[in-house]
C-alpha cells in the first residue's frame, strides 16, 4: 500500500510541470483540461484513493487464493475417495479369498466325519462345486440376483453383462466394482451349495448331485433377491446381514429335502436304534470347523461390503458367538452323554456362528453370547430330533444350518437394532418364506432326478465305498484302515 502511494504521488508530481510547460493546440485542450481535474481531484484525494485501491488489490488476491483453495479441497476430496474405494475393493477381495476358502473347511470337515471310502468323492464334491457356483451364478445367477427386474427376480445383465446401475450399485469410487462384487457374492453361493453336501453324504450318485447343485444355486438367486437385491422382503424391512437365512437356512432346507428323499445310509437305523456311524479322521474335522471360523472373518465382516470401523465390531459378535455356541454344546452335550463329544464342539462352534450371522452388525456384545449360548443348546438337540425322525444327516449339517440360520433370523427380531413384535413378525414373514420356495423348488428337483436319473447309488456301492465305484480311486493308497467301529457296542436306543 505504502509502495502504491508513492507511486502515485510521484507519477502526479512529475505529469503536472509537464502539462504546464507544454501548452496544447486548441482541438486537445479539452483533453488537457479533463486530465488536470482528475490529477487535481487524486492529489486532493490520494489517501482515499490509495485505501480504495489496497482494499481492491486485497479482495482480488484473496479471491484468487480461495479459488486456489477450492480446487485444492476438491482435489484433495476426489484422491481421498478413490483411495477409500480402492481400500474397499482390497477388503473385499481379501474377504472374497477367506469366504472361497471356506470350501477347505467344508471339505475338511465333511471328510473327517464320513468314513475313509468315500473320502474320495467327498472330496470331489466340494472341489466342483465351486467351480459349479462360480459358472452358474455367472451366467445367471447374479443376474437373477441382482439384475434390474421385478421385486421377486432380477431380469437383466446376464453373464455379467450390466454396468453399476443394472446390478445396483453406485459408480466407483462410491460403490464396489462389479468385478468384485460379483466375486464375494459368487463365494456366497458356493457356500449355500456346499451345504448340501454333508447332509446326502455317503450315498448320493455323483451326477445327481452335480446337476442339483446347478439348479439349487439358481434356485438360491432368486430368494436371494428378495432380502439382498432389493426385492420385496427388503422393502419390508427384512434383516439378515450376512445370510443366515439367504445363505444357511436356504442350504439347510435343500439339504433336509435331499436328505428324506435319499434315505438314510445303509445299517444307519434298525428298528429304534440309532447306530452311530462314526467319521474316520476327526482331526481332518477339527481343521475343517477351524478353517470354517477363520472364513467367517471374511464371510460377516465382509458383508459390510466398505473398509470401516464397523468390520471390527462385527468380527467381535462373530467371534463371542461362536466361542459360546461351542462352550456351551460341550457341556450340553457332556452331561447329556456323561462325556465331552468332539463332533458336537465342532457342531456346537458352527451353530453359535451361522446364529450370529444375521444381526452381526447391529446386536450388543452380551446379546451375541446370549445367541451363541441358544445355538449350542439347540444343534445337540437338534441331532436327536432328526435322528428320532430317521433323517441321516451324517455331518449334522440340517441342524447346524438350518435350525441355527432360522434361529438367528429370529434373533434379529428379540435382540437387534428395530427388536419388537414388528420386526420379529417380518422376520418371521422372512423364514417362512425361504423356508417354502426352498422346500418346494428342492422337492421338484430331487423328484425329477430321482424319477429319470436316479439319485442313490446301488447297496452294494454303499457298501464297498463310493471312491471305487463312483470314482475307481481311493484315499489313502498303501494304508490299511478299520471302516467303522463295531456298532454292536455304540448304538443308541431311543
Amino acid at each position: 500500500m505504502f509502495g502504491l502511494g508513492v507511486l502515485m504521488t510521484g507519477y502526479t508530481r512529475k505529469i503536472w510541470p509537464y502539462l504546464s510547460s507544454h501548452p496544447p493546440s486548441q482541438g486537445d485542450m479539452r483533453y488537457r483540461d479533463a486530465l488536470a481535474r482528475l490529477l487535481n481531484w487524486l492529489s486532493q484525494y490520494r489517501s482515499i484513493v490509495l485505501f480504495l485501491s489496497a482494499i481492491g488489490i486485497v479482495v482480488g488476491l484473496s479471491t484468487v487464493t480461495v479459488a486456489q483453495e477450492d480446487i485444492n479441497l476438491e482435489a484433495l476430496a476426489e484422491q481421498v475417495a478413490i483411495q477409500q474405494g480402492n481400500l474397499n475393493v482390497v477388503w473385499i477381495l481379501v474377504a472374497s479369498t477367506l469366504v472361497v476358502f471356506m470350501n477347505a473347511g467344508f471339505g475338511m470337515l465333511e471328510v473327517g466325519m464320513c468314513r475313509q471310502k468315500n473320502a474320495v468323492n467327498i472330496l470331489s464334491k466340494n472341489l466342483i462345486v465351486f467351480g459349479l457356483a462360480l459358472l452358474t451364478y455367472w451366467s445367471i445367477g447374479f443376474a437373477f440376483m441382482f439384475g434390474q427386474g421385478t421385486s421377486i427376480i432380477g431380469l437383466s445383465g446376464f453373464f455379467m453383462s450390466g454396468d453399476s446401475a443394472t446390478y445396483g450399485l453406485d459408480p466407483f469410487p462410491a460403490g464396489l466394482p462389479v468385478t468384485i462384487f460379483f466375486l464375494f457374492q459368487a463365494a456366497f453361493a458356493a457356500t449355500s451349495a456346499t451345504i448340501v453336501s454333508g447332509a446326502v453324504a455317503e450315498r448320493i450318485r455323483f451326477d445327481a448331485f452335480l446337476i442339483f447343485s446347478v439348479v439349487n444355486i439358481a434356485f438360491y438367486c432368486i430368494s436371494g433377491k428378495w432380502a439382498w437385491g432389493g426385492g420385496w422382503l427388503a422393502d419390508l424391512g427384512f434383516a439378515d446381514f450376512a445370510g443366515s437365512t439367504v445363505v444357511h437356512s436356504v442350504g439347510g432346507w435343500s439339504a433336509l429335502v435331499g436328505a428324506i428323499v435319499l434315505g438314510a445310509r445303509y445299517g444307519k437305523y434298525e428298528g429304534k436304534l440309532v447306530k452311530p456311524i462314526p467319521g474316520h479322521n476327526l482331526s481332518l474335522a477339527t481343521l475343517g470347523c477351524l478353517i470354517l471360523w477363520i472364513g467367517w472373518f471374511g464371510f460377516n465382516p465382509g458383508s459390510e461390503l466398505a473398509a470401516n470401523e464397523n468390520i471390527a465390531y462385527i468380527a467381535i459378535t462373530t467371534n463371542l458367538s461362536g466361542a459360546a455356541g461351542g462352550t456351551i454344546a460341550t457341556f450340553v452335550s457332556w452331561i447329556k452323554g456323561g462325556k465331552p463329544d468332539l463332533g458336537m464342539v465342532i457342531n456346537g462352534i458352527l451353530a453359535g456362528l451361522v446364529g450370529i450371522t444375521a444381526g452381526c452388525n447391529q446386536v450388543s456384545l452380551p446379546a451375541a453370547i446370549i445367541i451363541g449360548c441358544v445355538s449350542g443348546v439347540l444343534v445337540v438337540f437338534a441331532i436327536d430330533f432328526f435322528d428320532r425322525l430317521r433323517i441321516d444327516d451324517p455331518v449334522g449339517a440340517i441342524s447346524v444350518h438350518l435350525c441355527n440360520g432360522i434361529w438367528a433370523t429370529l434373533a434379529v427380531g428379540i435382540f437387534g437394532e428395530n427388536a419388537g413384535i414388528q420386526q420379529f413378525g417380518v422376520q418371521l414373514l422372512g423364514v417362512t418364506a425361504y423356508g417354502a420356495f426352498t422346500v418346494v423348488t428342492g422337492l421338484i428337483a430331487w423328484m425329477v432326478l430321482k424319477a429319470t436319473i436316479g439319485i442313490r447309488v446301488h447297496d452294494y456301492e454303499e457298501i464297498e465305498g463310493l471312491d471305487i465305484h463312483e470314482h475307481g480311486q481311493i484315499a489313502y493308497a498303501g494304508f490299511s484302515m478299520v471302516d467303522e467301529a463295531p456298532s454292536s457296542e455304540i448304538e443308541t436306543k431311543l
